[in-house]
């Protein structure tokens, strides 16, 4: 018998006012229920959410309102760079 994953959701949300902020930071994050709940919330914003085990994992560890640190900007930046493509299609799209 295959046993079954204790699969826990996790979910953190990134923030980056370029006027404010040195790097991006983390400006909400949760498991359980709390991810679920960022997750409709970015989805009802239609705030584009990439999947990134090891990177979710990782920003999990970091305090509300901490910015990112430079070891993560390499992963943060492919975050970005997926997002920016995304609200580009969404741009052309209307």
């Amino acid at each position: 018998m295959a046993k079954k994953k204790n699969f826990r959701q996790l979910a953190v949300a990134l923030g980056y006012d370029v006027d404010k902020d040195a790097s991006p930071k983390v400006v909400a994050k949760g498991a359980g229920h709390i991810a679920a709940k960022i997750i409709e919330l970015a989805k009802e914003h239609d705030i584009p959410i990439r999947e990134d085990a090891d990177l979710v994992q990782a920003l999990s560890k970091l305090d509300l309102g901490e910015l990112i640190p430079s070891e993560l900007y390499p992963a943060v930046a492919e975050v970005l760079a997926y997002v920016y493509k995304m609200n580009n299609k969404k741009v052309k799209h209307k």
